[in-house]
């Protein structure tokens, strides 16, 4: 997922915007010891080892491994000034802060309100409305109660039954990718994948495909942190109201005449009488659609990429393709398509030996974490047949996504068939390039050649 909302930067102890400093924490060997902004050794005379505090930085968008290897083994709850809250890199305390809703909160809406004024929440209030509704911002009992209706709608077995029509869609794309001798893999597969299983699943027709996928995208304007486009929430609203507008008379209608789909499945899901409601539906339908396309296709890119670049391991995969669930978990851990998510502190508590304060936010960084070495044995290589692999790809505890059988399930069909189709397959570039987001690992073509 992306993030919701431009951070205001703000200072630990003053909450008040900060000057946009170029660089803090310089190290000595071994330990952080003070603020460095200027390039100069440290009044004690050590030697610094410089970290780049800005998130969007070239070379950090590029290699965020390496960046966060490096907090990871020397800060790995590290309070980032220029961000305005801490990053949290070592798996060991990842995992326990997913493990610990009652005092880290999910709740980013709530905290987006704080940074609106009077009028702009009266001006975003479709967009508070809905987001407020996803699962994945929202808190227990909230949280609970829905996830709960949601899970008997969406479960392991209903995709599952999925697999056949995944698998003719992969054959379709590759019948079309096998017309010429190279593509961008992103155009002509990754991207067309998730869309098309994620429409057919909610029941959405495929002469609205492309329309719905355009809303989706205006909606996903508001996740991107950078700030460049003045106008992201105000069009990332409108997107929004476009497919509650697509998706409100759908629902209606498969409350009348249920039919084989989500949809369906979501407006029937019923826990001791109680029912989902119509926002609760068009929120979950919203969700799952932007989370459906857009995570999926940067697993299928980030884990081609991956195995191109390991060719062992691709030549395996070809000559086992029962290898297929196995490589598809090393590829979420090595390359994930989703880089960190965020927490709020409710309450003062203590991560890695710091005190994080009550409204402090939190970036945990599920990149860094599965590349930990203290939990993965050699982190930085690529093994289709590690295991066990507990990687946080999908997060972890209650917030655990609510797609991952689906994402598993393409990834599982298209490596394995990518690999059997095309074992000539190669990089047709040296120069990649990653969208410059925070939260998502985004890669923006992958030309390649067989």
């Amino acid at each position: 997922m992306r993030c919701v909302y431009p951070a205001r930067r703000r200072s630990r102890s003053s909450r008040l915007p900060f000057p946009p400093d170029p660089c803090e924490i310089a190290q000595d060997v071994g330990s952080l010891r003070a603020v460095y902004n200027g390039g100069s050794r440290s009044p004690e005379g050590g030697i610094r080892v410089l970290v780049q505090d800005d998130l969007l930085a070239p070379e950090v968008v590029r290699d965020p491994y390496a960046y966060f290897a490096r907090l990871r083994r020397d800060d790995p709850v590290h309070w980032n000034k220029r961000w305005g809250g801490w990053l949290v890199t070592r798996y060991e305390d990842v995992v326990r802060a997913f493990r610990d809703p009652a005092r880290l909160s999910s709740d980013r809406m709530a905290h987006f309100q704080q940074e609106l004024s009077p009028h702009d929440q009266e001006r975003l209030h479709v967009l508070i409305r809905y987001f407020s509704r996803w699962l994945v911002f929202t808190d227990p009992p909230y949280h609970t109660r829905v996830r709960m209706l949601v899970n008997k709608a969406f479960t392991p077995t209903s995709v599952e039954r999925l697999r056949p029509r995944v698998r003719a869609i992969v054959s379709e794309l590759q019948d079309g990718m096998e017309q010429g001798r190279h593509a961008d893999f992103i155009r002509a597969f990754a991207f067309h994948l998730p869309v098309i299983v994620i429409s057919e699943y909610l029941g959405v027709p495929p002469q609205d495909r492309e329309a719905v996928k355009e809303w989706s995208d205006e909606t996903s304007r508001i996740f991107f942190i950078r700030a460049d486009d003045p106008q992201r929430r105000e069009r990332s609203q409108a997107g929004l109201i476009k497919l509650l507008e697509y998706f409100a008379p759908l629902i209606h209608e498969r409350r009348r005449h249920p039919q084989d789909d989500l949809i369906s499945a979501l407006v029937q899901a019923q826990e001791r009488g109680d029912l989902l409601s119509d926002d609760e539906v068009l929120a979950t339908c919203t969700v799952l659609l932007f989370a459906g396309h857009e995570t999926t296709t940067n697993l299928l890119a980030n884990g081609l990429l991956a195995l191109l670049q390991h060719r062992d391991q691709w030549e395996l995969l070809a000559r086992d393709p029962s290898l297929a669930s196995s490589a598809t978990e090393e590829l979420l851990r090595y390359d994930g398509p989703v880089k960190a998510t965020f927490r709020w502190a409710r309450v003062d508590a203590e991560l890695g030996g710091k005190t994080v304060r009550a409204g402090d936010r939190m970036l945990l960084v599920l990149a860094s974490a599965n590349r930990d070495p203290d939990r993965f044995p050699q982190p930085d290589r690529v093994d289709i047949t590690r295991n066990p692999n507990p990687h946080v790809a999908f997060g972890h505890g209650i917030h655990v996504c609510l797609g991952a059988p689906m994402a598993r399930l393409e990834g599982q069909e298209a490596f394995a068939a990518l690999a059997r189709r095309f074992p000539g397959m190669r990089l047709a570039t040296d120069e990649l390039e990653y969208h410059p987001t925070i939260v998502s690992r985004a890669l923006a073509e992958l030309p390649v050649e067989w």
